[in-house]
């Protein structure tokens, strides 16, 4: 069977059983701040589970994109060194919120595998809940009598709180699972050993592909479990081993989900993928290349959805998942130019019918991967130029792990590439260290972003919480719930859920309302307003008194004023772009702040001062033209892009959305808006620069922040004629001075070209020699540029010269070290090593080659002192 059919037939097969059939969420989660990434099928229905929202069917089936590389659920570095792990994957899951339970569950999950798929049921193996004493949960008896109508009794079997008891996190919902696993080795082995005794011990061919979780519990702050009130159903199936099973093949990797990569990844960099290794090395290939086929689908993805590469939060997630596997073509398949990005057209081809983003956003993904690509090929080269310094700089065999981590730190060097670099060239690397480094940085990191969370203390059950800030500021509310949560960053915190709100939670780009909840007796700051579970959360530093009084919720109508004119103007703003720049403009990321907004978008190359002009005076006609908000609050979403609306990628749309019109621009849009374009008064673009290949951002503002930039260029203005005794024409005289500086400067140099050769002649009488060494070290009247140009002319003169020079510019110390080549060869000296140890005598340091070196410091009367140090390196 095709990957495509299997997929089809599961979706087919629930539809049967009266299941809503639904998309996948996008794999980066944008309105959850527990998660980074979908982790797994049910991270979308959370709400659901957690009774803060209502599904649109209570039986629902999908397959959703998961990506699992950070946090609890973390399988990075399993990926590639066997056979069923990886970062993305597709999670097959069947969901029943407060409808059907266990006996229909398994029932037609054991219907599917062995009579649809057809499975023997001889390979089977199932796994139900042992029962916890110390959680007071019993054995799950229902379970176990249900498979035992099933399967025989000797293919159940009992698994413990790790493996059978499934929890989303710290807290929330959880319960008793039942896993499904398969036992596809050959005959000859299971004749050797059951398969009994090798479910949930990591055997590449006795996996696990299905997981039935039945959530009847859940788990609070303090650890205990209290009943849910309702029984809900989470399954999760994993399509490449199920693909892996149907195909006969012994590892995810032979299916056709991969194949079809692993052959464009062999052809591409003229590597030979076997499918069992005879050797070592051809092991060391085959992993290689599975790396890279799994990489590229979690980052090819990823990209598609919205979460470009970046030094920070997700971003840099994805960028270490594509710096893997460049690393691993780099070492193993000796690939030095960008080629991985070459995979997104097959990408595009086998998986863009039923994910069409990929297809779509195909060009991007392509551009963002290449320029990753080419930019960490070039850190690589920095890095093995790096640890050519750090191993010169060592006296002993073995290379200080601190010093590895600062490489993998700061420059984002494996530590893998530096163990074996540092093996071929015969040294050791202190792993204890390296590794005690990488502790202490988790756990710093660790205590900066801890948080606790008590459970909800809940003041009116059962409400349901509604959002009224399109059409009012202030409203009389009643709080519903609140919890309080401490973290190290922000100290404690206080979450608060009104009845209903005027506060816009942050989301769609909009930073979240500040405002104030005021009662007869007291004022409560609102500092910032979130969305979590489809609940709208009020964070604040202080509780009120009496929590069960009714209060004025007003939100502070200047700050969310002038968020609303900037967010209008985004949407003006992105109607500019695709009329002066082309259709191909789309949106891909977006901030919209009081002070500023600040908008992402595709676009192949620099946006010129014109066109950055007509965009800016486009937004400005709109503005003059008072186009009054034409707003949709419940429009079908197909009739909304059949109309023109504009929807972002990356974007979970319900089956009714909000359009937001000015004129001819029309977008999909939960944001906060002015009236009428007029209210935004004026608009400037302060910036424009380049985000990531492909990608450019704009920063503008509007309103108040407009009327405030010109009067500081104004004054700024007045400033510069008052410095030029108010000249008639100030752009003239301010070009006068330019062309007066560059005569300045040309003179300047002439003089000290003619002072270095005086110089040079004098230095030279100055050599002396040490221990057969010609040696020079001199504090010298030029600037730094003039020292590296006179230490090589006189280095010119003898193949045995060892120069230390020290100059100091406008208080800035900075010392030379010039080293003949032949000479640093010999006796292996080197000046990078040499800069280093003086640069100590004037609070500096720096580097350089082995040759050639400078350090520049803060301490220049250390500069004596250094001088006379430096004989010490040839003595």
């Amino acid at each position: 069977m095709k990957s495509q059919d299997i997929r089809k037939q599961f979706l087919d097969f629930f539809e049967s059983k009266g299941h809503l059939i639904v998309p996948s969420a996008p794999i980066v989660l944008k309105d959850d701040p527990t998660l980074m990434f979908n982790n797994s099928g049910m991270a979308q229905f959370k709400e659901f589970f957690l009774g803060n929202g209502t599904p649109k069917s209570k039986r629902i089936a999908d397959t959703q994109k998961c990506l699992r590389v950070s946090g609890k659920h973390n399988d990075l570095e399993e990926v590639g060194i066997d056979t069923y792990h990886h970062t993305m994957f597709e999670m097959l899951g069947n969901w029943s919120f407060g409808d059907y339970f266990k006996k229909e569950a398994i029932h037609w999950a054991w219907e599917l595998l062995t009579e649809v798929y057809k499975i023997p049921k001889d390979i089977l193996y199932v796994t139900v809940f042992e029962g916890s004493k110390e959680e007071n949960v019993p054995f799950d008896q229902e379970a176990y009598d249900i498979w035992k109508s099933l399967i025989a009794e000797d293919r159940i079997l009992l698994g413990n709180k790790k493996d059978n008891f499934w929890e989303m996190g710290d807290q929330g919902p959880c319960g008793p699972c039942s896993e499904i696993h398969v036992d596809i080795r050959s005959a000859d082995e299971k004749a050797k050993q059951s398969g009994r005794e090798l479910v949930n011990q990591d055997h590449p061919q006795v996996v696990e592909i299905w997981n039935n979780v039945f959530m009847e519990f859940n788990r609070k702050a303090d650890g205990s479990l209290e009943k849910l009130p309702a029984q809900h159903v989470d399954t999760g199936m994993g399509f490449e081993r199920l693909c892996m099973v149907l195909q006969g093949v012994q590892s995810n990797y032979d299916t056709d989900v991969f194949t079809p990569l692993i052959s464009k990844v062999a052809q591409l960099t003229g590597a030979t993928y076997t499918k069992i290794a005879g050797s070592e090395e051809e092991e060391k290939i085959n992993i290689a290349i599975r790396v890279i086929s799994d990489h590229v689908r979690a980052v090819a993805f990823a990209i598609a959805d919205g979460q470009l590469p970046s030094n920070g939060g997700a971003g840099y997630v994805i960028r270490r998942i594509l710096r893997r596997a460049i690393r691993y073509a780099f070492t193993f398949l000796n690939k030095k130019e960008p080629f991985i990005y070459e995979l997104v057209e097959i990408l595009s081809a086998q998986m863009g019918d039923f994910f069409p983003e990929i297809r779509t956003q195909k060009e991007l993904v392509m551009n963002v991967i290449r320029e990753e690509e080419a930019s960490f090929l070039r850190t690589l080269e920095q890095g093995l130029h790096l640890l050519d310094q750090v191993i010169a700089d060592t006296s002993s065999d073995t290379i200080d792990g601190g010093k590895a981590f600062e490489l993998y730190d700061t420059f984002g060097f494996p530590i893998d590439l530096t163990a074996l670099i540092l093996r071929e060239k015969g040294y050791l690397l202190d792993e204890a260290g390296f590794e005690a480094a990488m502790q202490a940085q988790k756990a710093r990191s660790r205590a900066a972003s801890e948080i606790s969370k008590d459970d909800w203390k809940i003041l009116i059950p059962g409400n349901v919480e509604t959002f009224e800030g399109y059409d009012h500021v202030t409203n009389e509310v009643k709080i519903t719930r609140v919890r309080k949560i401490e973290s190290k960053k922000d100290g404690t915190l206080y979450q608060i859920v009104l009845d209903h709100t005027p506060f816009y939670p942050e989301g769609g780009g909009q930073v979240g309302d500040k405002g104030t909840l005021v009662s007869a007796n007291e004022v409560i700051d609102i500092i910032d307003t979130k969305k979590e579970n489809n609940l709208i959360l009020h964070f604040t530093k202080q509780l009120p008194e009496n929590l069960e009084t009714t209060f004025i919720a007003k939100v502070n109508t200047s700050l969310r004023t002038s968020t609303s004119r900037n967010h209008s103007a985004t949407h003006l703003l992105h109607q500019a772009l695709r009329s002066v720049l082309g259709t191909h403009v789309e949106q891909k990321g977006s901030l919209v702040a009081p002070d500023y907004l600040r908008f992402d978008f595709s676009h192949f190359a620099k946006v010129t001062d014109e066109e950055l002009q007509k965009v800016e005076d486009f937004v400005n006609a709109r503005i003059q033209e008072q186009l009054p908000l034409v707003e949709r609050r419940s429009i079908p979403f197909q009739q909304a892009i059949e109309e023109g609306a504009m929807a972002l990628f990356g974007e979970k749309y319900g089956d009714n959305v909000r359009a937001i019109k000015f004129g001819d621009s029309m977008e999909l849009c939960g944001g906060i808006h002015v009236m009428n374009t007029a209210d935004i008064w004026s608009f400037k673009i302060i910036s424009e620069s380049a985000v990531a290949a492909g990608i450019r951002r704009i920063e503008a503002i509007t309103g108040d922040a407009v009327k405030n930039h010109f009067d500081k260029q104004e004054k700024t203005l007045n400033e510069i004629k008052e410095l030029l005794k108010n000249p008639q024409d100030t752009l003239k005289a301010v070009l006068s001075l330019q062309e007066e500086n560059i005569r300045l400067k040309k003179q300047a140099e002439q003089l000290l070209k003619e002072k270095a050769k005086g110089l040079k002649a004098e230095l030279i009488n100055l050599v002396e020699e040490v221990d057969g060494v010609q040696f020079l070290a001199q504090e010298i009247d030029l600037d730094a540029t003039g020292a590296k140009d006179l230490a090589y002319e006189i280095g010119n003169t003898s193949s045995n010269l060892f120069i230390v020079f020290g100059t100091v510019t406008d208080g800035k110390p900075m010392l030379t070290c010039y080293i003949s080549k032949e000479l640093a060869a010999s006796k292996g000296m080197n000046a990078g090593s040499v800069v280093r140890e003086l640069g100590k005598y004037i609070q500096g340091g720096g580097g350089g080659q082995a040759f050639f070196a400078t350090a520049g410091g803060k301490k220049p009367e250390g500069m004596n002192e250094a001088i006379a140090k430096a004989k010490e390196f040839i003595k």
